[in-house]
């Protein structure tokens, strides 16, 4: 990686925000409308005039439109916490109709529970109060199309950028890398007996790159007994590769709990527990987790289909497992060698509600 920062590239970068829409050479500034228009009226054009938009309730704004061969690097994205759930992400490689990403916005930048918390992970960072940073790579043939709908009939400010490179000598999808997708799912509650679903038989070759849970307990004792299991390529009725709980996953133990000072946040690198909300005494009555980890240094291959899950355990007394109802949000990344795939209907907004 520090290597590759000083090789000269042949690429050309460009970014798209509301002051650049079409991220064109040169088209920087150059509003005279926007929502800092008023701010700007003694300084006129080129003075921050359009920062952000404005997205109306229930409709869809165009975030990136790129029609051409290129890699997305970067996208900062920051909004008022009560749309992070209620705006979805999207996003569309190559002309397909369908989207490779579906996801409400909190969850994509590892925030489902509409509260801020610090995230410092190499692939996506979370900083005050709500800076959400996305570093993963998102290579394109053809042609990229982000969107973001808002689900509620309230509008939404929302701040953004999108880089990208693109030119000669772009790493693009024809070059052997794969399309990034991103499903979520949420379970509430998990019916008993059941695990949650992070991905289920996803088509195709590729490797699996990450997992975050939003997990809300519903009952007393330690919830993460629970293991995560990968079914790769035919795997049928047990998986290829089984955890040994839900903590060990995110690169945790015993439970998180440190002791003297219980439960601990963390965040590296590739995993964390940044999140942990913990019950007042009031109408906050129960505990609220988010978890992330990033198989970047260790991806999970397929060559056919994969399909993930999440056992949700506790304990009975006498020392038995308790399978729990809990509700568990999750979004599962990927890489893929095509541009969608068997994805989930995404809930309604009443349901997506933290």
């Amino acid at each position: 990686m520090f290597d590759d920062i000083a090789r000269l590239r042949t690429t050309r970068t460009r970014s798209i925000s509301p002051e650049n829409p079409d991220g064109s050479t040169g088209g920087g500034a150059r509003a005279t409308e926007g929502t800092g228009a008023h701010a700007a009226r003694e300084l006129g054009r080129g003075w921050k005039v359009s920062p952000s938009v404005v997205i109306g309730g229930h409709s869809t704004h165009d975030l990136a439109v790129i029609d051409e061969p290129g890699r997305i690097t970067h996208i900062w994205l920051t909004t008022h916490r009560d749309h992070w759930r209620s705006l979805v992400l999207r996003a569309y490689w190559d002309g397909d109709h369908e989207p490779a990403i579906e996801v409400p916005v909190g969850d994509f930048f590892a925030s489902g529970w509409g509260r801020f918390a610090q995230v410092s992970s190499a692939m996506v960072a979370v900083n005050p109060h709500g800076g959400f940073n996305s570093y993963w790579p998102m290579p394109f043939g053809s042609s990229a199309h982000l969107t973001l709908e808002n689900l509620s009939p309230d509008d939404a400010t929302v701040y953004y950028q999108v880089t990208y490179d693109t030119g000669p000598g772009v790493a693009g999808a024809e070059d052997g890398f794969g399309h990034l997708h991103a499903q979520f799912r949420r379970s509430n509650p998990l019916v008993e007996g059941e695990t949650h679903p992070i991905l289920r038989g996803v088509a195709g070759r590729g490797h699996y790159a990450g997992t975050y849970l939003a997990w809300g307990v519903n009952s007393t004792c330690w919830w993460g007994e629970g293991e995560v299991k990968f079914y790769l390529d035919g795997d049928d009725e047990f998986p290829s590769i089984a955890g040994t709980g839900t903590e060990d996953y995110f690169g945790g133990a015993w439970n998180f709990d440190v002791p003297d000072a219980g439960y601990t946040e963390f965040s590296t690198p590739y995993l964390g527990l940044p999140q942990v909300i913990r019950p007042d005494g009031g109408y906050e009555s129960q505990q609220r987790f988010g978890m992330y980890r990033w198989h970047v240094p260790d991806p999970i291959t397929f060559t056919r289909d994969i399909t993930v899950d999440v056992q949700a355990l506790g304990w009975r007394p006498r020392g038995r497992y308790r399978q729990l109802t809990d509700d568990i949000s999750s979004v599962g990344w990927f890489y893929l060698d095509r541009t969608s795939t068997t994805r989930p209907e995404l809930p309604s907004a009443n349901a997506l509600e933290p």
